[in-house]
């Protein structure tokens, strides 16, 4: 389902009303929290996908840790996780989907969280995901809605993972897609510690409705426009050849579609340009905080080994959630 398929049905839903949520479904946050008590509030995150790497240890481990990047998104802690699994187990070797759930298992452990159970189907296509509850102080919590004008947007992972899984599958440009891989399987607990240092007005994590999809989210609920410069964006190796090569994912397309506030400026190569729309697995952070705080952030980032930091633009005034790219 296309983001504006899904925007429509969403819409048609009754906005839920309660005291003790904090964050619903209003802003198109990371993820759901629901407040406990003066100190703690609970965030609850699910995610789940088909396969996009041949190796199933693999597959487990970009897929927990695309679930897990929704509480880091939100400033959480996780606690806890539930596998989510769809498996044809009359057609597929058993010890497929044990390697699935043990590199899921294996990134929920790194993550300081325990599996704690799950829900297993029978379907044609294997899917699989987590279902995570994480925790974080009320008055702390991470928003796509705090943007403010003269904040710096830092991006902590390189873009293109959409356009190399696509050029995994015709067997083309494999130091890119290695690439990939490792940075999928990366975890955004580090760039989320580190960025609780600091002020953070705003964030979210890029994952299927690519940077300029989440930047527009952020930019819609914080009521502000937006500049990207282009040439400073993270590429991931070959991820510019793949591009101008065509490897364009369908849901590219669909996001660029959809996304009628954004404004490519003259200049800007279609390549680069298709890559600001790319589709990304397990992406990286979008931190917006004040100026006078990004180079401390992005030398604490740094020096904490999430290396692919950098500023991509601004917040530059009050607005509707235009985003310009330069």
């Amino acid at each position: 389902m296309g983001p504006g398929a899904l925007a429509h049905v969403l819409r048609q839903l009754p906005r839920p009303t309660n005291s003790q949520l904090l964050v619903g479904i209003d802003t198109a946050d990371d993820a759901g929290v629901y407040q406990l008590d003066a100190t703690t509030a609970l965030v609850q995150t699910v995610d789940f996908f088909t396969p996009i790497v041949d190796d199933p240890y693999l597959f487990g481990q970009i897929a927990a840790a695309n679930s897990l990047s929704d509480v880091y998104a939100m400033g959480g802690k996780p606690l806890t996780a539930m596998n989510i699994v769809a498996f044809p187990i009359c057609s597929m070797d058993a010890e497929v989907l044990l390697a699935i759930l043990q590199g899921g298992q294996s990134k929920v452990t790194e993550a300081g969280a325990v599996i704690v159970g799950g829900h297993t189907i029978e379907d044609a296509e294997p899917k699989y995901g987590l279902s995570v509850t994480g925790v974080v102080h009320p008055e702390k919590i991470w928003t796509n809605a705090g943007a403010e004008p003269g904040d710096k947007l830092i991006l902590t992972k390189a873009l293109g993972t959409g356009v190399l899984a696509t050029a995994a599958r015709a067997g083309m440009f494999p130091e890119g897609v290695a690439a990939a891989e490792e940075s999928m399987v990366a975890l955004n607990k580090t760039a989320a510690e580190i960025a609780g240092r600091f002020t953070v007005h705003a964030c979210t994590d890029v994952t299927g409705f690519g940077l300029l999809g989440h930047l527009s989210e952020m930019a819609v609920a914080s009521g502000v426009r937006m500049e990207i410069d282009s040439q400073k964006l993270p590429l991931l190796p070959e991820a510019l050849e793949a591009a101008t090569m065509g490897l364009i994912p369908a849901g590219a397309y669909a996001n660029r579609d959809y996304l009628t506030a954004v404004t490519i400026r003259p200049g800007v190569a279609t390549s680069l340009g298709d890559l600001c729309f790319d589709p990304q697995t397990s992406g990286g952070l979008i931190i917006c905080l004040p100026e006078i705080e990004t180079g401390p952030a992005l030398e604490a980032l740094k020096a904490a080994g999430v290396s692919s930091s950098v500023v991509i633009g601004s917040v530059v005034a009050k607005g509707g959630g235009e985003i310009y790219v330069y």
